[in-house]
C-alpha cells in the first residue's frame, strides 16, 4: 500500500468527489484518534463531521495492511 494514498469520499445529495481526509468520527468507529492516524499517514480532515460506510471500510482495510 506504499505506492496508493488513502483517498476518502465525500457524498452531496447524489454526487460523491475525493476528500482532502478522513473524519474524526470515521476514525472513532475504527478505534483511532487523530495522533496515532496521522503516524500511519492516514489524512484527516477536521472540517468533516460526517460519517460514511465506504469511508469506514476503506479505512479499516488500510489499517490492517500498516500494522
Amino acid at each position: 500500500m506504499k505506492g496508493m494514498r488513502l483517498q476518502s469520499i465525500v457524498q452531496r445529495k447524489t454526487k460523491s468527489r475525493k476528500g482532502r481526509g478522513f473524519s474524526r468520527a470515521e476514525l472513532k468507529e475504527i478505534g483511532l484518534d487523530t495522533k496515532m492516524a496521522l503516524k500511519l499517514g492516514i489524512p484527516i480532515d477536521p472540517r468533516r463531521k460526517t460519517k460514511h460506510d465506504e469511508n469506514i471500510r476503506i479505512l479499516k482495510e488500510a489499517v490492517k495492511t500498516k500494522i
